[in-house]
């Protein structure tokens, strides 16, 4: 039995883990690296492994960096199932058909540059709309958490809540080989208590081994009460001004929290009721209408909502705008909040409002999500001025929030809580965090042996 780590390994995104027992591949999630173009060599490199001899995909969510490469898997040769929740089957989706867009249209943006540059190579897309659509039809959802489903002889696999996005997961892997029985825990990626809209983690079962999420292993979040009056008093402070309020964010969630808590706000008094707010993403529209198609997944608090009636992400001035000519419409915009993706600022509509807007002392820009490193937005927080976006040189004069509290992960003390709820596990592996927080968070776990995973680094079980 081995256990391999082919992705997130002393880094945040990219997350790919296998195991192998019995013959048999495992592997739990397949992501993409975050940041840019400049990461786009490191998603051409080989996996590490052999993609027609992965017998089964197990997915933890639908974010990029982890289900990102699922289309090049397939594409290389993967016959197995892809086994996930139905949200997260709906969300991934929904990301992945995005990505494959966004490659092509970069793909024939740099052809055009190449081509007027008299040069002959061309630049190829990772993978094609085509290809994401193919990989669709190898899903397979579970009926509900706390349910064990068999993956094969001495194989089983249950999934938990993770309370981190719609659907999303951390699994349980129960495996025997010759005389080796092993639990072994993946965390996926953790939320923490008293969100809004989903659910707390569940309680994680004990385990053998835990192979865990360490992004903020190092630190604590800001309280999500202040942060929430921290956002209605920069929306507030920003239109006053005149100014635009722009806040980078994620599709998946982020998005989501944010028009609740919007909406809480306009209800409760503390944001106006006129405030006009454009939700400029399509990605984040559509995901925003699988929320609504999967209350399952939804807190008591959200659900009673829900079932009276209401949408809990509707607010009165929500405006959608899913085509191109709306979004370019918005520069004429003043005294607006705006949403847009994508929330690191490495693609999409945000990098156009930033362009028109970052220069202006009347803007903010507030960014309510992690920024990994090398990524627009964590060079923006990080007080870089000016900043390069499409090709050009942006004076920051707008106003910078770092709004933590509302990050969709788990912070220190509530990944503390998680892995000592896990029993006294013999090995622990920290993945999908920077090294330093990775570090950090190793020196505060107890009784078990700590390790830090290298790209594409084995471990034999015995």
């Amino acid at each position: 039995m081995k256990l391999e780590f082919h992705g997130a390994d002393r880094n945040v995104t990219g997350s790919c883990h296998l195991v192998r027992c019995r013959d048999k591949c495992i592997l739990i999630d397949c992501g993409m690296y975050q940041g840019g173009w400049e990461m786009d060599e490191e998603n051409r490199q080989d996996f590490g492994f052999d993609p027609r001899e992965i017998y089964a995909l197990l997915l933890t969510h639908g974010h990029l960096d982890h289900c990102g490469r699922i289309p090049l898997l397939v594409k290389q040769g993967f016959k197995g199932k892809i086994v996930t929740t139905a949200a997260t089957r709906e969300l991934a989706g929904l990301v992945m058909l995005d990505s494959a867009r966004i490659q092509e249209e970069e793909a024939d943006f740099r052809n055009k540059k190449l081509r007027k540059n008299g040069k002959a190579e061309e630049a190829k897309p990772l993978y094609t709309t085509l290809d994401a659509l193919t990989c669709l039809d190898y899903f397979y959802d579970i009926t509900a958490f706390n349910h064990s489903y068999d993956l094969g002889p001495d194989m089983k696999a249950t999934f938990y809540d993770a309370g981190h996005i719609l659907g999303a997961a951390s699994i349980l892997l129960e495996l025997g080989e010759n005389s080796c029985n092993k639990k072994i825990l993946y965390s996926g990626d953790l939320g923490y208590s008293g969100r809004a809209i989903l659910r707390d983690p569940a309680v994680p079962p004990k385990a053998d081994i835990v192979v865990m999420e360490s992004t903020y292993g190092d630190r604590l979040h800001k309280q999500l009460g202040p942060s929430i009056h921290e956002l209605y008093e920069a929306i507030e402070v920003t239109l006053k001004q005149g100014g635009n309020v722009l806040i980078p964010s994620f599709a998946l969630e982020r998005t989501q929290e944010i028009l609740y808590y919007l909406r809480e706000g306009v209800e409760q008094g503390l944001v106006k009721e006129n405030v006009q707010v454009f939700l400029d993403s399509p990605m984040a529209i559509s995901a925003t209408e699988i929320f609504q198609r999967h209350p399952e997944c939804f807190d008591d608090e959200t659900w009673e909502i829900y079932k009276n009636g209401a949408d809990p992400f509707e607010l009165p001035g929500l405006h959608y705008s899913r085509e191109t000519a709306q979004s370019i419409a918005l520069k004429q915009v003043k005294g607006a909040v705006i949403i847009a993706g994508s929330g690191m600022a490495t693609g999409g509509r945000i990098r156009h409002h930033l362009k028109h807007n970052l220069w202006r002392k009347e803007a903010a820009v507030v960014f309510v999500g992690f920024a990994a490193q090398g990524t627009l937005a964590r060079r923006i927080i990080d007080g870089q001025n000016p900043v390069h976006i499409y090709g050009k040189e942006i004076d920051v004069r707008a106003r910078i929030y770092t709004i933590g509290g509302f990050s969709a992960h788990a912070d220190q003390e509530d990944l503390l809580q998680w892995h000592a709820q896990t029993g006294n596990p013999e090995h622990t592996f920290l993945v999908h965090g920077e090294e330093d927080a990775m570090k950090t968070f190793a020196g505060l776990l107890g009784n078990t042996k700590v390790e830090m995973p290298e790209l594409h680094q084995v471990y034999e079980l015995n």
